[in-house]
């Protein structure tokens, strides 16, 4: 019987792994940066980001409307993510990521802190598919206003 030891090369599921995940956490490097081209750098040219849990949900198809999309959000959303656990799945090139984000909302000056937990595919260690799922109570609790004060109803101690 001949024993035949196959080395660990960067095409093995585990290297394959490691390097998707590395790419997910330089995407929110990005994200805590607030530079959505810094994030985009990890994304495939035909990336696809679906976010079911907005109103309306959305699908932003294509690395330009991703940007312009992300561009946006981080002007309003000022955040740093944290992942917390990774599922690994049967395809080396799928990742079922849990992480938090805790922030603040710039048009409302409202702290930000939600749970998500994101399905990631990638392609030669670039992201080409991400959705995304968060408690949007969270959000639109940020997205609020506070109401002004009524003047004569403040509580005094």
């Amino acid at each position: 019987m001949i024993t035949v030891t196959i080395p660990e090369t960067p095409t093995s599921d585990t290297a394959r792994r490691a390097r998707n995940l590395a790419a997910v956490e330089a995407a929110f490097r990005g994200v805590g940066n607030a530079d959505a081209a810094e994030q985009m750098q990890q994304y495939t040219d035909d990336i696809v980001i679906e976010l079911p849990y907005t109103q309306p949900p959305k699908r932003v198809e294509g690395k330009t409307a991703a940007l312009a999309y992300l561009t946006n959000a981080f002007v309003v959303f000022h955040m740093q993510l944290t992942i917390t656990e990774v599922h690994e799945c049967l395809d080396p090139d799928e990742l079922v990521v849990e992480f938090v984000s805790q922030g603040t909302v710039a048009t409302t000056g409202k702290s930000y802190a939600n749970q998500y937990i994101n399905v990631f595919r990638f392609r030669e260690g670039a992201i080409r598919f991400q959705r995304e799922f968060f408690n949007p109570n969270a959000a639109t609790l940020a997205l609020v206003p506070a109401a002004p004060a009524v003047p004569g109803t403040e509580v005094s101690r």
